[in-house]
């Protein structure tokens, strides 16, 4: 029988609408994109493909294409704090902070929880939401 995670009581999260999961943290600063969001991305802004990747992607060898995160925070931050990109927003942003990678208790008691005043707030979501969060989040982007 495998052990119940250190979350098996759930994880508490309420987005505080704060932006800083949109700023660059160190290794948090990138944002992959699917085709999907590489279809629905530029349709939305009004751009081309072509465009649209000039202006804010960049391609990692080896890797899906990346918002460019190369300023201190992603390109569609508005000044309110919002995305301003939100009804299309990467599954990515979408699903923060319920990644795997999050889901270490080193990792989302220390860098996730400095980054996100959310992190401990509001609902409860049960270890079977959010390991369906992350492990959705995993199978989008291993698809691409």
């Amino acid at each position: 029988m495998e052990p119940k995670p250190w979350y098996s009581n759930g994880l508490r999260f309420q987005c505080t609408q704060c932006g800083n999961c949109c700023r660059n943290h160190g290794g948090y600063s990138f944002v992959n994109l699917t085709e999907v969001e590489l279809r629905q991305i530029p349709e939305y802004l009004g751009l081309t493909r072509e465009q649209f990747l000039a202006r804010y992607c960049v391609k990692v060898p080896g890797s899906l294409w990346t918002l460019r995160m190369d300023q201190p925070a992603c390109p569609f931050l508005a000044p309110d704090h919002r995305c301003a990109i939100y009804p299309v927003r990467p599954k990515q942003c979408a699903t923060w902070p319920f990644w795997e990678e999050n889901l270490v208790r080193e990792t989302w008691e220390g860098p996730v929880k400095d980054c996100c005043p959310g992190v401990g707030q509001g609902e409860l979501r049960s270890a079977d939401e959010v390991e369906r969060i992350a492990r959705e989040t995993e199978e989008w982007y291993g698809e691409s």
